[in-house]
């Protein structure tokens, strides 16, 4: 897996993202470069976690989604004599 990248607007919401909650949960601050450091120490070691789980969660949604078209599709058969 490639290694996660954010853009430079990426990165300063959620170092704020992660100062706000030393702030409001810890009732610490924290710089922005520790929050940098925390935010890339996560996406390193727990990034591809979150990663696979969007990839299985996109792939449950494939299968019910072609599921459904599965159905859709044995609805638009005509009626026959022959059985299939």
């Amino acid at each position: 897996m490639k290694p996660i990248k954010f853009s430079r607007d990426e990165t300063k919401a959620i170092v704020g993202e992660i100062q706000d909650y030393f702030r409001e949960e810890l009732d610490e601050d924290i710089g922005a470069i520790p929050a940098e450091m925390l935010m890339g120490f996560f996406a390193d070691k727990m990034g591809a976690y979150f990663y696979n789980r969007g990839v299985y969660d996109a792939q449950g949604l494939m299968r019910e989604r072609m599921d459904s078209l599965t159905d859709d599709l044995f609805a638009l058969e005509q009626p026959t004599k022959h059985l299939r």
